[in-house]
């Protein structure tokens, strides 16, 4: 879906026809969408990269335009636990600043809203560049949030018993947090080459906002993992130990009974055995067994087997 919006004074605005001065967004473009950027100039291999979930961010120049590959979060909604990144097409050319984006995303939208909340116009392709990096962060932050109040919930529960449906989350989770974090390292990059790609003078003071933002994005991200990773190995360390626990008790029990199953052995044997045609000698040997059983689960209880 093709949408076309203006950069006011006073924020940014939807139109219903396109002007070269306008900036386009393309959320899940269709085939008539797609043809509609081709006619624009759009290089073909550049929308081709953006299909491919795992485009690294970068900027490149084709046929006068420059075109610029940011990675930003994205949430599965059918799956709670399921948080990962995709890239993010700006294409500039002249006047002409066009995003593409092949799902839908709620990046765009609160980037718009923001701005018209804060009476923000970007009046340069630099700056543009800069508040979507800087409205990505604010998503990554936020996805964050929710993973960390996840952990701590499945946390809590694993304290009560462990499960393995939960560990498994736990490891998606981790699985996001690489993801976030190596998308972070890669927008950083490309603010380190903003001013020379662009051949013009960036807003320093926003650059530095996003700088500052990211390395805070970072950082969350670095210590997440670090709590998971070390959360998943205090795990592991647990079910081992509960696994010795249960063997260990297995053991005793195993040891226990088979006194009196061995008692039980020696006087089945089809031949003459001592004690065995004294009277009483069934209760004798019962008696026997049990208490030698005894003896042997207080010396394991006391051992601590128990």
């Amino acid at each position: 879906m093709i949408k076309f919006y203006s950069c006011e004074e006073e924020g940014i605005v939807e139109r219903e026809e396109w002007d070269p001065r306008y900036w386009i967004n393309a959320e899940a473009p269709d085939e008539a969408d797609r043809g509609t950027l081709r006619k624009l100039g759009v290089p073909e291999s550049f929308m081709e990269n953006l299909a491919d979930m795992d485009e690294r961010p970068r900027f490149e120049r084709e046929d006068g335009w420059l075109l610029t590959i940011v990675r930003i979060p994205h949430a599965n909604r059918a799956d709670s636990l399921s948080f990962t990144t995709m890239p993010l097409g700006i294409m500039t050319k002249g006047e002409i600043i066009i995003t593409v984006c092949e799902n839908p995303t709620e990046l765009i939208p609160d980037f718009i809203d923001h701005c018209n909340r804060r009476h923000i116009s970007v009046d340069n392709q630099p700056d543009f560049v800069l508040r979507i990096i800087y409205a990505s962060t604010y998503w990554f932050l936020t996805f964050l949030k929710q993973i960390n109040d996840t952990m701590e919930e499945y946390t809590n529960t694993l304290m009560r018993g462990v499960s393995n449906d939960i560990l498994l989350n736990l490891m998606e989770l981790q699985k996001s947090l690489v993801y976030f974090n190596t998308s972070l390292q890669g927008n950083s990059m490309l603010i380190q080459r903003l001013d020379k790609v662009f051949e013009a003078d960036c807003d320093a003071d926003l650059v530095e906002d996003v700088e500052i933002e990211l390395a805070q994005a970072s950082n969350t991200v670095n210590v997440y993992m670090e709590i998971l990773s070390n959360s998943m190995d205090t795990f592991a360390s647990v079910i081992s130990n509960n696994v010795n626990n249960v063997m260990k008790t297995m053991t005793s029990v195993s040891l226990i009974l088979m006194i009196p199953t061995l008692v039980a052995s020696f006087y089945g044997m089809n031949v003459d055995v001592w004690f065995g045609t004294a009277p009483r000698a069934f209760l004798f040997i019962i008696l026997f067994s049990f208490g030698v059983s005894g003896l042997a689960w207080l010396i394991l209880h006391r051992k601590g087997w128990l």
